[in-house]
């Protein structure tokens, strides 16, 4: 899952939105950390892991070419957001606007977060970036600044190509796998990190 899933599975599970978007940018033990994002980032792991792990979401990663397949994890966690952006109002009650605005105001206005997050934050709601996974073109340009990003850029070379000739299969996938990380999340969110070190 990329940011705007996690942003989304934090709210419904009534846990830190902030804390969860940290763990992208969180590394080692979650006891070095502050307690007010120890849960968080403790949830952010475990979507992480079921979702790596899943059958239907390994099923998925196969269907990428050779060519791409060090990157198609990465890919379909952007295309999941797509999704969750395209098909929002059938995961929320509030709109994508209003709920992006609400994820920015908690990210900006959070203590002791990462600092690569802190850094990026503002560009996060000056750019748009979370509302524009609801189209194609914002899709592309999340893939082409996570390639800007990535040691390798030239392993992203035609990736748009690739995500829109699978978009059928992505949708399927999230449309059967993403509810079911829903209901774990909500499990989970009942749950104290301590207890699962």
């Amino acid at each position: 899952m990329n940011f705007l899933a996690h942003l989304h599975l934090a709210d419904i599970s009534s846990t830190s939105l902030a804390a969860n978007l940290a763990g992208d940018f969180a590394k080692g033990n979650i006891e070095r950390f502050p307690k007010h994002l120890q849960q968080g980032i403790w949830l952010h792991r475990q979507i992480d892991q079921l979702t790596d792990s899943h059958e239907l979401t390994q099923d998925l990663v196969k269907q990428f070419p050779k060519s791409h397949s060090r990157i198609a994890p990465i890919l379909m966690d952007l295309s999941f957001d797509h999704m969750l952006a395209k098909y929002w109002q059938e995961y929320h009650h509030q709109s994508l606007n209003e709920f992006c605005q609400k994820a920015y105001r908690e990210i900006l206005d959070c203590p002791e977060l990462p600092q690569k997050l802190v850094q990026i934050a503002p560009l996060m709601k000056q750019q748009a970036w979370l509302e524009n996974y609801e189209h194609k073109q914002g899709l592309h340009k999340a893939i082409q600044g996570v390639a800007k990003r990535f040691s390798k850029p030239e392993l992203f070379k035609g990736a748009e190509k690739i995500v829109d000739s699978l978009d059928t299969d992505i949708e399927i996938a999230f449309r059967t796998f993403y509810p079911q990380l829903m209901a774990y999340s909500r499990i989970w969110s009942r749950k104290t990190p301590g207890q699962y070190l």
